[in-house]
């Protein structure tokens, strides 16, 4: 039963992280909605103290993205996102070092690899 309470759990997060993403522009979610998509899907089969580790940042990042959602709602220039602190990235793993540095060259692009068109209704 406790299988089914966690995979339960990870799908709500998950969710609710891409119902949140609709609310960033429109690159900014295409980007976050495929980032998103690989992370749960690398950790499928994580070690439990991983897993653990990995629910926990998720659960921080859906509840800092849902703040800034809020706070922004009616602006017109919404700032999202955060600073990670050097405590943090000295405990990342070389991979997610090197995650992060391509997240962050693909977001400053001028010039973004995707070419995206709000829906007009």
């Amino acid at each position: 039963m406790a299988v089914c309470a966690h995979v339960s759990r990870v799908r709500s997060l998950y969710k609710r992280i891409l119902v949140l993403h609709r609310f960033l522009p429109i690159e900014l979610r295409a980007l976050g909605d495929e980032y998103v998509k690989d992370e749960f899907r690398r950790h499928k089969r994580a070690e439990p103290k991983e897993v653990k580790s990995f629910m926990t940042e998720w659960e921080n990042y859906k509840n800092t993205l849902q703040t800034q959602v809020l706070e922004s709602a009616g602006e017109r220039y919404n700032k999202f996102g955060d600073n990670l602190s050097q405590k943090k990235l000295d405990e990342f793993q070389d991979e997610q070092i090197s995650q992060l540095y391509e997240l962050m060259v693909e977001s400053t692009k001028s010039k973004r690899q995707f070419d995206i068109q709000e829906d007009r209704k």
